[in-house]
């Protein structure tokens, strides 16, 4: 098995000589965020069997270089962009205090604020509460941080249907896409994951938004 050490070895080989012709176009328009001049490596993710994916932030954009390595034969079999994702569970309520809402789960809620609180300018205040359940903050696939957090929110089901009953509760994605040559792809929901939502009562909504540079024409 790959140390981390031997992963990220890989991936500075890689971006030193270019080997792949994804890797030469994705760093003609885009640079790695370095540190002490290695680049900075986010997540490495082991979860996929024989398999490795290496996250790499991009300076001055929301998104991330990705390489993928063959676990076994210890080699980079492609490299490409991965969106940066955020998926979390959200309730809000325009008669209810943040603490009401936090009140009605047993889950572990990330971000809070109530109806009068100042925003973060300080020049306005928040119109309605508002919880959010976020369960996988690092770098990851949307189809992999939707399932890990229908299967956090699943531990407290009753909890999150009364949220959804008596609040606006629902699932909340926002996912940053790299421009790239205009085809962006989109989110993948499987069988599994609508039951789930099903089960829950949970509706989910999109934020899609693009950045950076298109690739360079040939």
């Amino acid at each position: 098995m790959l140390t981390d050490e031997q992963v990220i070895s890989l991936v500075e080989r890689e971006l030193l000589e270019q080997t792949m012709g994804a890797t030469e176009q994705f760093l003609a328009i885009h640079s790695p965020v370095l540190v002490e001049g290695k680049p900075k490596v986010d997540r490495i993710d082991r979860e996929r069997e024989g398999r490795i994916v290496v996250y790499l932030p991009v300076l001055e954009q929301q998104f991330y270089f990705t390489f993928y390595i063959n676990a076994e034969k210890g080699e980079i079999t492609g490299m490409d962009t991965e969106a940066w994702q955020r998926v979390y569970f959200r309730a809000t309520s325009e008669t209810m205090s943040a603490d009401d809402l936090k009140a009605m789960t047993r889950l572990m809620v990330t971000n809070w604020w109530s109806k009068g609180d100042l925003k973060w300018n300080g020049r306005s205040a928040h119109k309605y509460s508002n919880i959010e359940i976020l369960s996988n903050p690092e770098p990851d696939a949307f189809e992999d941080k939707l399932k890990k957090l229908l299967d956090y929110l699943l531990e407290d089901a009753e909890g999150i249907r009364h949220l959804v009953r008596q609040a606006k509760g629902y699932i909340q994605v926002a996912t940053d896409f790299h421009f790239g040559n205009g085809m962006l792809g989109g989110p993948f929901l499987s069988a599994e994951a609508i039951q789930k939502m099903a089960a829950l009562g949970l509706s989910i909504s999109f934020d899609l938004y693009v950045w950076g540079e298109p690739f360079r024409e040939e």
